[in-house]
């Protein structure tokens, strides 16, 4: 195995210079970096990783931690983070932590010391304080931790426009009794697509009433659930807002299953614009989430923090966009404000 006293002999340099190259170092010129990294292909050299974190403090590691890691909406969040990662030469560690606190700072702490730093989705609402109090000044950035959070910088997603723009549209289609599929009580994303669609009904006159509220958990299953109920209601809603794609997929399975038709019957719509979304059949109304882009402005703002970029956490908010399919039946012309697939 090829060692750096090797690399330093084969490219006419000294062993501190090829240390420089690695280490990144502005003191070396482009020309030697070039050729340096040229032998050290040649000879098949990598530095040795735990030696180089001891001595530049900097592991070239950023932490990830997700409530889960199935399904295409994390899958897409990772492919962001990955690509921004990648471009940069830096590698992720990610885990999980079942949207469950006390995990999550296990997590956060065995760590610590392994990366950079570290991105963290909190969507529980007592996830910010928990990380607060064992973060100490490691440099985070929390993703959908909601509006109050103001000692970690933030990206967050706008539930609460989006709900409102669908259920909007919903309600523009002629629909005045719209019930809505929630998600888990204490799930920041949860609530405020909740919030959306109380505020748009509100506004547009629309027929609610508490029945019309039907608990979920943002998993196929309790979409599947929740068609159940809607099928069985008297007088049955004429469409529906699911405060995900999943369940939106689980009420339109329900639904055909029982012979109720999607849109004649139920309109249906959803949030995230997960991929498999534009094949469901119907294709699935819902309202689209930049999901990679999440991920890419994650890890930029995580090294603006390392890099001293900023003295105040800056909280950022990622606009949604209405994405008009057949599910909620909608006229051939066009919407104003969405997008049509």
């Amino acid at each position: 195995m090829a060692t750096i006293k090797d690399v330093a002999r084969d490219a006419g340099v000294s062993v501190a210079t090829v240390s420089r190259v690695f280490n990144d170092s502005g003191l070396v010129s482009e020309d030697t970096r070039r050729n340096v990294l040229a032998v050290a292909a040649r000879l098949n050299y990598w530095p040795n990783g735990v030696a180089r974190s001891l001595i530049t403090s900097r592991t070239h590691a950023l932490g990830v931690l997700l409530p889960d890691l199935a399904g295409e909406f994390f899958s897409e969040l990772i492919r962001g983070l990955d690509l921004a990662a990648r471009a940069r030469g830096l590698h992720l560690l990610v885990s999980s932590s079942h949207a469950d606190t006390s995990e999550l700072v296990a997590a956060l702490r065995s760590l610590r010391g392994r990366i950079d730093g570290l991105i963290v989705m909190a969507p529980d609402v007592d996830a910010p304080s928990a990380i607060r109090a064992t973060a100490g000044d490691f440099p985070i950035v929390l993703v959908d931790a909601g509006l109050g959070v103001e000692e970690f910088d933030t990206i967050s997603i706008a539930n609460h426009e989006g709900a409102q723009a669908v259920v909007r549209h919903l309600l523009s289609l002629g629909h005045s009794r719209v019930a809505t599929v929630t998600g888990p009580m204490r799930n920041i994303d949860a609530g405020e697509r909740l919030a959306g669609y109380r505020a748009a009904m509100r506004a547009g006159g629309g027929e609610w009433s508490s029945e019309l509220e039907i608990p979920g958990d943002f998993s196929e299953a309790s979409g599947r659930a929740a068609g159940d109920i809607l099928r069985a209601m008297t007088p049955r809603p004429t469409a529906v807002f699911a405060g995900n794609d999943y369940m939106a997929a689980g009420v339109i399975g329900a639904l055909t299953e029982a012979g109720v038709r999607v849109p004649q019957d139920i309109a249906v719509a959803g949030f995230d614009d997960i991929p498999i979304a534009r094949y469901l059949t119907p294709p699935l109304t819902t309202v689209h989430v930049g999901l990679v882009e999440l991920g890419e402005r994650a890890v930029g703002r995580l090294l603006e923090i390392q890099g001293g970029g900023a003295l105040t956490p800056h909280h950022e908010v990622l606009p949604t966009t209405l994405v008009v399919r057949r599910s909620c039946g909608a006229p051939a012309a066009s919407v104003a404000g969405s997008a049509r697939v």
